[in-house]
């Protein structure tokens, strides 16, 4: 994914959810009205009760595929786009723990640079569910730093490995490819002001994505991702 196509897509969905995020502000359970804050640091009732959060992201993924194969081994990084929202939920009434979920878009993959000087790319979407532990430290009740760490679960939906010194292409996801379905760790950190929300996200593929049984093929994949929470 180029530059130039991302930046239209994150400024074009950023002019769609800030007007709306702005409504949500003051309609947020954390708001209050003396201070004319969110107040997340409050922790007044547990899991199950409505204390959630909501949130949208969007920012750009930098990712690479390493393998043993050396027709799949993608090991330079590469571009992509990373979309998706996510509901958090508290585990303690006292400690600002919360388990957060959530459904993404995340284009992952690789590039290398072939022998002849031009380039072979690994393009891998896919439908993502990150499950992750989260705390939430805020000291005044405005900013907020928000370390998580947890795993992902994925499912490859499309994308195509382009070899252009030959001008071939096929399907990431085939027998020729990588397998679709793929997991990991993943960790982080964000940063939180008001309802707005910054995170840098690490992605480590621990599943074999590759066929051959004597080969090995993992993602990786580090994302900057930008959102609201309510």
């Amino acid at each position: 994914m180029n530059i130039k196509r991302l930046l239209i897509t994150a400024i074009a969905a950023a002019a769609i959810i800030m007007p709306a995020s702005a409504q949500c502000y003051r309609q947020s359970r954390y708001y209050n009205n003396r201070t004319d804050r969110l107040e997340y640091g409050r922790h007044d009732s547990g899991l199950g009760t409505g204390n959630m959060y909501y949130g949208f992201r969007i920012g750009p993924s930098f990712s690479f595929v390493n393998s043993d194969d050396s027709r799949l081994d993608g090991g330079d990084w590469q571009t992509g786009l990373n979309v998706g929202a996510l509901v958090g939920i508290p585990l303690s009434a006292n400690i600002p723990l919360y388990i957060e979920a959530g459904l993404f878009y995340d284009e992952k993959g690789g590039r290398k640079k072939l022998p002849s000087g031009k380039k072979m790319t690994y393009d891998l979407n896919y439908l993502q569910l990150p499950i992750v532990a989260k705390y939430i430290y805020s000291p005044d009740g405005r900013f907020s730093i928000q370390p998580f760490f947890g795993g992902y679960l994925a499912l490859g939906v499309g994308g195509k490995i382009k070899n252009f010194e030959d001008r071939e292409a096929f399907s990431s996801f085939s027998d020729e490819g990588f397998q679709r379905f793929d997991g990991g760790l993943r960790l982080g950190c964000g940063v939180g002001y008001d309802l707005f929300y910054v995170d840098l996200t690490y992605d480590i593929g621990l599943s074999n994505i590759c066929h051959d049984t004597f080969d090995t093929s993992h993602n990786g994949s580090l994302s900057l991702n930008f959102g609201v929470n309510f």
